[in-house]
């Protein structure tokens, strides 16, 4: 596929013609594919947030295996020092049916849940920054596209009024070519601003503003390669999507194991001793206690964590499902995307192209009426525009692909 002009083709416009775009391009240097990722993955305030919730989730890791402090208390009996008994002891606590392992487990298990919102996070992260790039190679060539049909508008009226000048055309034409002329500003002002809203939205993932971003340099024109959907969904079942939803259900069966171990009452051993003022004498105390699970058998709890783990299992069930919807559309929409920007590319922009060359030929030589000139002249910049379009909506429905899947760039590779 041929690239798409770039600045050296395409003729020189008037001297207020795109001239923010150009101002912005001086700001900053050019701005590349791998430059947008690497910024987003420095600053993004999702994935930091994400990397924070890891740490967090360590140090629940570490809590979760320590053992219960021992208590110290001091008994004192009787004010009067003659007759005071004083007893000293420790007390210290054992946790029985398996509850430190089970609660090392549940933290562990959210460690790893953390890591892979984390892996979902970022997945999506870089699908956006992809799709926001190509929408600003989209948003900078369509900038070019009205500034050289702008360039070609201001021609027709030259010749219009050179036509009209020689008694060879109504005044009409002249008028229609000022109108023409006039709408392609118009053109080139929405497609100024539509660049300038690209840049924002792009630099907004790394928590920027679009007078950060110079000139994009890419290719828009090198379709996205496209993978067979059966393929696309057996990769499906190792996506980041799904890997969290399945730890997520994981971790909820070991707080509910968490739970199911605090039904086991703990033991508390007391050893000490117990000075007797009376007697003038030291004796050892030993003790040993144990609740009894007459009323609190933590079955509230347990109730709780088993229907969360049952949620965790239906959500797991409706992420899958989720998935393959999402995954079988964006496969479609790029089908749809490839197949329209190709027809543009070999038919449909050539056609419109001679068609206009064709239009103004005839014009200047007296075949043709001005009004097929700007026909041909409005087709055109409607082609051109439409096969920009299908080529983002290509790029973009390629990074959704990569964003579920979890392989970023998988699908970018280029033919």
């Amino acid at each position: 596929m041929p690239d798409l002009p770039n600045d050296a083709s395409i003729p020189p416009a008037p001297a207020n013609a795109g001239r923010a775009f150009a101002d912005a391009a001086n700001i900053a240097a050019p701005l590349s594919l791998a430059g947008a990722l690497s910024r987003v993955l420095q600053a993004n305030t999702d994935l930091r947030a994400g990397i924070l919730e890891i740490d967090a989730q360590s140090g629940a890791v570490m809590q979760a295996g320590v053992a219960p402090n021992p208590e110290l208390s001091t008994l004192v009996e009787d004010a009067r020092e003659s007759t005071r008994t004083t007893t000293v002891q420790l007390n210290v606590p054992i946790e029985l049916g398996g509850k430190r392992t089970a609660r090392v487990n549940a933290a562990q298990l959210g460690h790893d849940a953390a890591g892979a919102d984390l892996a979902v996070k970022r997945n999506a992260v870089l699908a956006a920054t992809r799709a926001a790039f190509y929408d600003l190679l989209a948003a900078q060539q369509r900038q070019h596209i009205a500034g050289e049909s702008l360039t070609l508008a201001i021609g027709a009226l030259a010749v219009a009024a050179k036509r009209v000048l020689a008694g060879k055309n109504s005044p009409v034409d002249e008028t229609r070519a000022r109108i023409a002329a006039s709408s392609v500003k118009v053109d080139l002002a929405q497609a100024a601003g539509e660049l300038a809203g690209t840049k924002s939205r792009l630099a907004a993932l790394w928590g920027g503003t679009g007078r950060d971003i110079g000139r994009a340099d890419g290719h828009l024109d090198r379709l996205p390669a496209q993978a067979s959907l059966p393929h696309l969904m057996e990769q499906l079942k190792a996506a980041p999507a799904l890997r969290l939803a399945r730890t997520e259900l994981a971790r909820r069966q070991a707080l509910s194991q968490v739970e199911r171990a605090g039904r086991v009452p703990d033991l508390t051993l007391s050893i000490g001793a117990k000075r007797d003022q009376q007697a003038g004498r030291n004796q050892a105390v030993f003790g040993l206690a144990i609740p009894l699970p007459l009323f609190d058998r933590n079955q509230g709890k347990l109730h709780e964590a088993l229907r969360r783990s049952e949620k965790a299992r239906a959500e797991l069930d409706g992420a899958r499902a989720r998935l393959t919807n999402e995954l079988a559309q964006a496969h479609e929409a790029l089908t749809v995307a490839r197949e329209q920007a190709q027809l543009l590319n070999d038919d449909i922009v050539p056609g419109a192209q001679s068609a206009y060359e064709a239009a103004r030929t005839g014009f200047e030589y007296g075949k043709f009426n001005f009004i097929d000139v700007i026909d041909a002249q409005r087709t055109l910049l409607q082609a051109r525009t439409q096969h920009l379009r299908a080529l983002a909506d290509a790029h973009r429905a390629a990074a959704d692909i990569d964003s579920i899947l979890g392989a970023p760039g998988a699908t970018q590779t280029v033919e």
